[in-house]
């Protein structure tokens, strides 16, 4: 008997062994088959080819995996549409985290409330629509990241997201959210974005620490941390909207009434001495009205005079404009951003211009119809901060009174157009649009400076990214973003000027902006027409190619070689330190630091990591290098250039994992150098 117990135990204890062995087999072929049938649910998905059963899931694009066990899907810049079948998705044996950024996917939020377990949720710039339900987070208790920016979701902000209790990151700018700011449970954000909505009322004191910008372009919004503060009706909270309206009314209603009788007391009061005067000494009256005639006519002549006097010194004198810094409080540590005020002084009292002209000033007009106009007054006395200043001027970031943040360069070097032409050609800049091109804003035009607006970047340059205090590890899938971005925001420039040699003129990596997402913005484009030519060829970036030091003229080309060399500092990670030299020496010098690549260690480790993409990213580098031919004859077109980087791919090709830097021959390019 004893012995068949044993027997029994051994059975149960080989069978329990068995389970653990084959449980995890069979959920990732659970696994396989519930992401075959959640593609089959969406559109456009020729980026998906690779999701086959034949191979681990773990390989396919998108999919997030840790220990080799599914996590996450990371469907991101794939041009996908359809339907997000959260049923299916709900099957999956883990999921942490979902983003499908930069897609076509529109139409309601789908219910990620299903998704209990989910951590992060990144659904932005898609064309997602209407309101969310109150009820759109309950349950998911884990959640910490949610990013939902650039969508067109309208109504109010969920509560049930205001109460969250772990949320770190919030980002629901560039929708229609309207209404007041619930509560947030949490107060303490790495990322907190609610800009460009319509959201009104008071900002909840738990936000009041918030950085401003992060309530920009909500123009009924007060409080802190803005700098407008709120009057006792403009203090709703979001539980009793409805109450605060009606008592909003019924004040108004009593005010009106109550200035609709003192008004009628006072008419009714100065009748009444009126015709008390009037009944004492009529005559008097009289005669006090005939002596004030001649005082009056000559105190209008006085006036005109002074007024006729001020327009011809104002006609006679040319106002210049210029802007001070005044240092604010700086911190005992050091001083790594100087605080400013803008201020404008002209040779006269009030330069500048005081007329229309879109926007305040008849010389400050604004390009672009999508975005918030306000004076030239308000903008050069508002709150600043230095981010830098350069061989071109100094650059700004400026908070205006209603909470927009907007980036001011200020240019001295900027008269080879004259003011129509100038004009002409910055609205011709305001019409671009394109999602890898920064748009300008407004301009203002002065005799000896002038100032471009633009559109605060949140996440800096990529240069500060790659050498400066900003410094990460960028991942290889994030540098092929930017590269593509780059490469796809040139390309629409090339397209937008084909009259122009150099469509950009001036690219390098501290003129490439990264948003939230690490979408890269082209700057400073097209200022080769408008800057003075000496001071073109001494600083911009175009004038340091081998063609425009060997002939003073730059060629078709040379916005490629630009691109190439930001495809190679971006694969090396080295700084093109001859880059930002003066004159004509830097090209040779520069030539000597494109051989340097050649010989040295070539991929940046930072960027390599665990990724299994170096055969990749060795094609990208035969790109870059291919758009810095010495030769302009040899070097690539922008087209070529285009589509090849568009060819290159996150992740290496099963065929071609084998294949290493060492099999590529680099003596031609040596030789051609």
């Amino acid at each position: 008997m004893a012995h068949e117990r044993k027997h029994y135990c051994f059975i149960f204890f080989f069978l329990f062994l068995l389970s653990i062995v084959f449980a995890p087999l069979s959920r990732a072929d659970n696994d396989t088959q519930i992401l075959l049938r959640f593609k089959n649910s969406l559109s456009d998905a020729g980026a998906l080819q690779n999701w086959d059963e034949s191979i681990n899931i773990c390989s396919w694009t998108g999919l997030l995996c840790k220990d080799d066990k599914l996590h996450g899907l990371k469907l991101e810049n794939m041009g996908l549409s359809g339907t997000i079948d959260i049923d299916i998705l709900s099957e999956l044996s883990i999921l942490n985290s979902f983003s499908v950024i930069n897609n076509n996917f529109e139409g309601p939020m789908p219910e990620f409330k299903k998704l209990e377990r989910l951590r992060g949720l990144f659904l932005s710039n898609n064309k997602f629509s209407g309101q969310i339900h109150d009820d759109a987070f309950v349950g998911m208790r884990r959640l910490k990241r949610v990013f939902l920016a650039e969508n067109e979701f309208s109504g109010h902000i969920p509560s049930s997201l205001a109460q969250l209790p772990r949320l770190l990151d919030v980002d629901l700018h560039g929708n229609r959210f309207d209404g007041t700011i619930p509560e947030f449970e949490n107060s303490d954000f790495r990322v907190f974005d609610l800009s460009n909505n319509q959201l009104e009322g008071s900002i909840p004191k738990s936000l009041s620490n918030v950085d401003p910008s992060a309530f920009a372009g909500n123009k009924r919004l007060c409080g802190k941390p803005l700098s407008n503060p709120c009057s006792n009706n403009e203090q709703p909270t979001p539980q009793n909207d409805n109450k605060t309206n009606k008592h909003r009314t019924l004040i108004i209603i009593i005010i009106i009434v109550v200035i609709v009788v003192i008004l009628v007391l006072i008419l009714a009061l100065f009748i009444i001495i009126k015709r008390r005067r009037k009944a004492k000494n009529p005559n008097q009256l009289v005669e006090a009205a005939n002596a004030s005639k001649p005082q009056s006519s000559v105190a209008v002549s006085s006036d005109e005079a002074k007024m006729a006097t001020s327009m011809e010194a104002r006609a006679s004198i040319e106002p210049s404009i210029s802007i001070e810094t005044k240092s604010i409080d700086v911190a005992a540590t050091e001083a790594e951003a100087a605080t400013a005020l803008l201020s404008i002084q002209s040779v006269e009292d009030g330069g500048g211009g005081h007329g229309g002209g879109g926007g305040g000033g008849e010389d400050f007009n604004f390009v672009r119809e999508d975005r918030e106009v306000f004076d030239l007054q308000y903008l050069l006395r508002a709150s600043a901060e230095v981010l830098g200043s350069g061989s071109f001027g100094s650059t700004y970031k400026a908070m205006i009174h209603s909470g927009q943040v907007v980036v001011v360069k200020r240019f001295k070097n900027m008269n080879k157009l004259g003011k129509q032409e100038f004009f002409e050609h910055m609205r011709r800049l305001g019409r671009l649009t394109h999602p890898n091109v920064l748009p300008l804003v407004a301009f203002y035009y002065g005799k000896e400076e002038k100032l471009l607006v633009y559109d605060f970047v949140q996440n800096g340059s990529l240069a500060s990214h790659l050498h400066g205090k900003r410094s990460l590890a960028l991942d290889w899938p994030t540098r092929l973003k930017i590269i593509k971005g780059v490469a796809r925001g040139l390309a629409y420039l090339y397209k937008e000027f084909p009259d122009q040699k150099l469509p950009h003129g001036h690219l390098k990596s501290s003129n490439v902006l990264l948003d939230h997402a690490y979408k890269p913005l082209l700057t400073e484009y097209q200022l080769v027409p408008a800057i003075n030519k000496s001071h073109a060829q001494q600083f911009m970036a175009a004038f340091k190619s081998p063609e425009a030091s060997q002939h003073d003229s730059p060629g078709d080309k040379t916005d490629v070689w630009c691109l190439g060399i930001l495809i190679l500092e971006l694969l090396t990670g080295r700084f093109p330190a001859d880059y930002v030299r003066h004159g004509k020496g830097a090209s040779e010098e520069l030539e000597t630091w494109v051989k340097s690549i050649v010989s040295g260690e070539v991929i940046d480790k930072d960027m390599v990591g665990g990724s299994n993409g170096q055969g990749e990213m060795l094609k990208m580098l035969r790109v870059g290098m291919g758009c810095c031919e010495w030769n302009e004859g040899s070097r690539l077109e922008w087209k070529e250039a285009l589509a090849m980087i568009e060819e290159v791919k996150e992740k290496d090709n099963m065929e071609d994992e084998s294949s290493g830097f060492s099999e590529w021959d680099l003596s031609f390019y040596s030789e051609t150098l």
